[in-house]
């Protein structure tokens, strides 16, 4: 730095330093004049852990009453609505608590259609696994052939519904819609198709096929009586396995299905080791249900039938070539803004058209408990 330069700077903090006293000068002779509106928030420090007895003697010294630390003694306080109670919200938490039950399974495992209308659908079936090929001389022909015959099927739909009480929609006045901390409307919505899902996987696992869709544990054939009507041994479960044709085993899509009852039965059974049957694989309690029996997984579903006199309890196989099931498009929501405008409500209700049956008992086989 030159001289000139080094003496400009000098200058120049000078007069910085005259222009910051001049400003606090004018800073404190506006206080003297000025009634500040300055809000100073209040800090109160957490009470210590050790002056709980001495603080508790102290409230009782200037207000006579015990724990009156304990207790709000101010005029003004929220413990009363026209001292201030008014101003202060009431709590609460925007957690809408549901019960859960599970129910499906054999849903995910069967094979779906879908269809834009729900007209029966006719589908040929044949079964030519009784004839066979023969060793003829030379120049002969053929003795014991069989002409191939077909047969046919057919899956019809039926129409389900969910919605209120007394045969009427679900009826939700426009105040709650508008005002609830919960979106009420998509609320509703799940819970119908809820209800319809939860239908119909009875459905699909006990259905008499009279007015409703077959069920798996119905349409299949029984390959095994068990000794118990209570519970299962491990012969008897590899005597299922063995029940349903190595060509669908081979496939490997072969699968266990059950309801959770039958499987905690199941879970209880150990080879001549001490090992049990069923292994997740996993020490971890959160991974029970991902386990396999005897190599293959194992499907649970709610409303498999449960250990009873003469009920098909397990069912084993290839679920997919053995069991279909039909929809005609989706669930259908109905939102009724206009029915019951004149109350001030608007309903909700849904519905939608399926069918189930057992397409091929021969890819699965059933187990039924003992007769007595």
């Amino acid at each position: 730095m030159t001289d000139e330069e080094a003496e400009r700077a000098a200058d120049l903090t000078s007069k910085i330093e005259a222009a910051q006293a001049k400003a606090e000068i004018r800073s404190k002779a506006a206080g003297l004049v000025t009634v500040t509106n300055k809000v100073v928030p209040v800090s109160f420090a957490a009470p210590k852990s050790d002056d709980t007895l001495e603080r508790a003697f102290e409230h009782y010294m200037r207000t006579g009453q015990a724990n009156s630390d304990l207790v709000e003694l101010r005029a003004q306080g929220k413990g009363t609505d026209s001292a201030g109670g008014y101003l202060v919200p009431p709590g609460f938490r925007q957690k809408l608590v549901e019960r859960l039950k599970a129910f499906g399974g054999i849903a995910a495992e069967a094979e779906e259609i879908r269809t834009d209308n729900g007209e029966t659908v006719e589908y040929p079936t044949v079964d030519d696994t009784a004839n066979s090929g023969e060793i003829v001389a030379e120049h002969g022909t053929f003795a014991a052939g069989a002409d191939v015959t077909f047969g046919t099927k057919s899956l019809p739909t039926y129409k389900y519904m969910a919605g209120g009480a007394s045969n009427l929609p679900i009826k939700v006045s426009v105040e709650l819609l508008q005002d609830s901390a919960f979106d009420v409307e998509s609320f509703l919505v799940k819970a119908l198709a809820t209800r319809i899902h939860r239908a119909q996987s009875a459905h699909w696992a006990t259905g008499t096929g009279t007015g409703q869709p077959e069920g798996l544990f119905v349409g299949g054939s029984s390959g095994l009586t068990l000794a118990s009507a209570s519970t299962v041994t491990h012969d008897e479960l590899v005597s299922i396995v063995h029940n349903v044709d190595p060509e669908y085993r081979n496939l490997g899509n072969c699968k266990w299905v059950m309801n959770d009852a039958t499987l905690e039965v199941i879970r209880k059974l150990k080879d001549s080791d001490g090992r049990p049957l069923y292994w997740n694989g996993s020490n971890d309690m959160g991974s029970e249900l991902k386990g396999t029996l005897l190599g293959y997984p194992v499907v649970i579903d709610q409303g498999a039938p449960t250990f009873a006199v003469n009920a098909e309890v397990l069912a084993f196989g290839d679920i997919r070539e053995g069991y279909v099931i039909r929809r005609v498009n989706d669930i259908q929501i109905v939102v009724l803004n206009e029915l019951y405008a004149p109350n001030g409500q608007v309903g909700f209700m849904a519905w939608t058209r399926a069918g189930g049956h057992v397409q091929n008992a021969n890819a699965f086989t059933l187990a039924s408990a003992a007769a007595a």
